[in-house]
């Protein structure tokens, strides 16, 4: 298994701990984060190795790439293996994986490239180098349907992590929000300082505007780290901006949760507040250059889970340019009359996603390898 960022990392551990319930005596090598280690990955790799940003970053850093590259092969080769599942991180990857697969090795790629929203062309790529795709979208699998790449939708980890939703009035109370607040609004600009350095101040702008306009608001701004947290108090420090302004560490999910209201940049964490049922408006920035080569390339009008789930825009996004701190507050504003019918939707799209994912994407690469003829040890 290889898996290169903090998302997958989470998305491996689940996995490995549901294929050690099948299939006793199992061993995992690769390339992993703290969640697949404590799962018991002997880490030929460590995930912190391999995480990098945008374009720029992996061009700058392709000969350790390589060496990575070269450490995982061989260490395959000596184990053997007799299969192999490339957790998202697609482009150090899908390398990898046409290299094992023409070597005969079974291989399973889950989270499926986004090729619903950009260079579509690569489907016909997939089957050199993967013998499934396990999606955690419904809409995904439908797109493998003509491909010799079998596709298997197997839902999504947080929506059976995130049920039932927790408790917000608790949350409130656990997170010192007062309990005459009228609305809570979470702020949630990023885990890497790049997304910080380019999201942060607009954010927080936002924030002021909104809350100026609308009586007794608290707001949560998500710190990941606690050297996160220090730059978003220097700036908030260099804003002025203090009342009633908590900043959490280490805790976005809770911060998600006891919130009636997001400002939170694309990504996972979209996700994540639609199935907390918290009404949003989503906003991210690429580096200009990322951004150049990206805009030719896209296929879909969205880039917010919910609105890809959902096949219409059920929430606003603010892209590049557009964020700016008075259009973001004016779209917080304009989400607050809608929260009823937008958890609703939410609640069924929800329902979509909740699979028991990480059972499903066991079973589904344990029937891999017995097609394939290997042998796999059964749980009595």
């Amino acid at each position: 298994m290889v898996a290169g960022e903090p998302s997958g990392d989470q998305l491996g551990a689940g996995l490995m701990a549901a294929l050690a319930r099948r299939c006793p005596g199992v061993r995992f090598i690769g390339a992993g984060g703290p969640a697949m280690r404590a799962a018991g990955l002997d880490a030929v790799v460590p995930a912190e190795t391999l995480t990098m940003n945008g374009l720029i970053e992996p061009l700058l850093n392709l000969p350790r790439l390589w060496r990575c590259r070269r450490q995982l092969l061989d260490a395959f080769t000596a184990a053997p293996i007799d299969g192999f599942v490339g957790i998202d991180f697609n482009a150090f990857n899908i390398g990898l994986e046409r290299h094992l697969k023409g070597r005969g090795v079974a291989v399973s790629h889950y989270v499926s490239p986004s090729i619903y929203a950009w260079r579509p062309g690569r489907l016909r790529g997939f089957q050199r180098a993967m013998d499934q795709v396990l999606t955690l979208y419904p809409f995904e699998a439908q797109l493998y349907r003509h491909s010799p790449v079998a596709a298997v939708f197997v839902g999504h980890p947080l929506a059976d992590e995130l049920a039932p939703v927790p408790d917000r009035r608790a949350l409130r109370a656990d997170l010192g929000v007062e309990a005459d607040d009228a609305t809570v609004l979470a702020v949630l600009p990023g885990s890497r300082p790049s997304e910080l350095r380019r999201l942060l101040p607009d954010f927080l702008n936002a924030a002021a505007r909104f809350q100026a306009s609308r009586p007794k608001v608290a707001i949560l701004v998500a710190a990941v780290d606690a050297q996160a947290e220090a730059w978003i108090r220097a700036e908030l420090s260099r804003l002025g901006e203090q009342s009633r302004v908590q900043v959490v560490a280490g805790r976005s999910r809770d911060v998600l949760a006891a919130a009636d209201l997001a400002l939170i940049k694309s990504g996972t964490g979209t996700l994540e507040a639609m199935l907390l049922g918290v009404p949003m408006v989503v906003a991210y920035r690429l580096d200009p250059v990322t951004a150049a080569v990206v805009r030719p390339l896209l296929r879909t009008p969205w880039v917010a889970l919910p609105n890809l789930l959902a096949g219409e825009q059920l929430v606003p996004e603010f892209l590049q340019q557009a964020v700016e701190p008075e259009a973001l507050a004016q779209a917080l504003s304009d989400q607050l009359p809608r929260a009823g019918a937008l958890r609703k939707r939410f609640a069924d799209l929800a329902a979509t996603l909740g699979q028991n994912s990480s059972g499903r994407a066991a079973g589904a690469v344990v029937d891999l390898l017995v097609e394939r003829g290997i042998r796999v040890p059964r749980a009595a």
